[in-house]
């Protein structure tokens, strides 16, 4: 019986070490990140890079959020995991589409190891074409003061760009890929979550050196203060927030407690599509912004620099646009990754049935009924959310930094992270009372 607890409590403290261990490595991974984020492509001037990214914001602005910065830096991990979430987002897309996909969805981990592969060669395109882009684009940029971007312009430089910043964003879909395996969460959102996180220090001093020199009164810095926190309180709750369809299961045979109803519930989160209508949105807008600012900084045109500024964040068009396009992308997105006949099939197949609904196509349109309820409050939400910061900028004058995309982005991975978390605790806590059952019957 001794030997028996020892090896219980030996089973305990192996669970709570792999738990440990898995954290350390994300804890690892998550400094190569940050270190990779310094090394820069050659030939690029880095002040010069800097001071041309605070002059144009836009989608750069964004990307160079979402990297931590290595766009700034022009590093070899400026393109981040964009065009990996680009790739796979793709992938699901044609997957819903395409015949042949869909055959492969059905394969299981053969089809599935498929789609990944087709997911990385989708990356390695998106990657040097993006590289492509950039190195020729900022050939022709300067700095503040007139200072060339790039030294020495050329076929040498596009080069070695396209090289090195695609080998770096297939080490960052490496790296989450090892994280999501060996680690706990989703890899690629804790990249994001991190490239974030690294700009908040930075946003916050700005602030209350604003504060400091009388440009941002006390008053607005306590009132920014609390909208974070209610924005956040906002997101967590949204997050959390689920319909739940109640669900009959067929009475079993097999004595006399056999024949009694067993009552389940389908959960449906009110925002099934994630971050993603806003991160898609965020970058079709402006794109547009984008081209038209590089463009007019040689051509000088009117018309480029009026669809500037009528797409720069904080005017009309932009808002208007912006919120139609979330609203748009949530509904996408939600039908590519939540099927209702395939639940309703499901459903049948189980020998369950929703409570006044026929099996099969009445229960699928029933389900399709909710889930375009749920996901119009769902893409409401995520329009109020990201234009907050807007909203803010505009009434206030206030740096807000920690809002709209960013912050969703970080309140749905921290969720997930602490929910990983909890679920290996809880696996070991129901793993224990199982041994400690089995120690009684000894």
């Amino acid at each position: 019986m001794a030997g028996a607890q020892g090896n219980s409590m030996l089973g305990s403290l192996g669970r709570l070490t792999e738990l440990r261990q898995r954290i350390f490595f994300v804890i690892g991974a998550l400094v190569v990140f940050r270190l990779g984020s310094f090394i820069p492509v050659p030939g690029v001037n880095p002040e010069a890079m800097s001071s041309f990214l605070n002059q144009q914001g836009g989608l750069l602005g964004m990307f160079n959020m979402f990297s931590g910065g290595a766009l700034g830096r022009f590093s070899v991990f400026a393109l981040g995991v964009m065009p990996y979430i680009s790739a796979s987002i793709v992938v699901q897309m044609m997957g819903s589409v395409l015949p042949s996909l869909q055959q492969l969805k059905k394969e299981g981990e053969a089809g599935q190891r498929k789609l990944t592969m087709y997911t990385r060669i989708g990356t390695v395109g998106l990657a040097a074409f993006q590289a492509f882009g950039i190195a020729v684009a900022l050939q022709k940029q300067v700095g503040a003061g007139g200072i060339p971007v790039v030294y020495i312009p050329g076929p040498g430089f596009v080069l070695s760009a396209v090289i090195g910043l695609t080998a770096g964003a297939m080490f960052l879909m490496w790296l989450g890929e090892q994280m999501t395996e060996r680690g706990v969460g989703n890899g690629i959102s804790l990249l994001i979550f991190a490239g974030i996180v690294a700009g908040l220090p930075a946003a916050v001093m700005h602030t209350l050196t604003m504060a400091n020199n009388g440009e941002l009164s006390i008053l607005r810095v306590f009132m920014v203060i609390a909208v974070v926190l209610g924005v956040t309180a906002f997101v967590v709750f949204m997050e959390k927030a689920q319909r739940r369809i109640t669900v009959n299961y067929a009475r079993r045979g097999g004595g006399r407690q056999g024949y009694q109803n067993q009552t389940s519930h389908l959960p449906l989160k009110i925002n099934m599509s994630g971050v993603i209508p806003p991160i898609f949105a965020s970058s079709l807008i402006m794109f547009p912004a984008t081209a038209a600012a590089w463009m007019g900084t040689s051509n000088k045109s009117h018309w480029l620099t009026s669809l500037t500024t009528a797409l720069s964040p904080g005017e009309p068009l932009h808002d208007v646009l912006y919120a139609a396009l979330i609203l748009i992308f949530a509904f996408f997105y939600t039908a590519i990754v939540f099927n209702s006949q395939e639940t309703a099939d499901n459903l049948k197949r189980s020998g369950a049935l929703i409570p006044g609904i026929r099996p099969g196509r009445n229960t699928a349109n029933y389900i399709d009924g909710v889930m375009t309820r749920l996901t119009t409050v769902g893409a409401i939400y995520l329009v109020l959310v990201c234009l907050v910061p807007t909203f803010l900028q505009n009434a206030w004058h206030v740096p807000f930094y920690f809002g709209g995309t960013s912050l969703l982005i970080v309140v749905v991975v921290v969720m997930d992270f602490t929910a990983q978390i909890q679920a290996h605790l809880v696996s070991h806590q129901y793993e224990n009372l199982l041994k400690k059952a089995n120690l009684r019957r000894n």
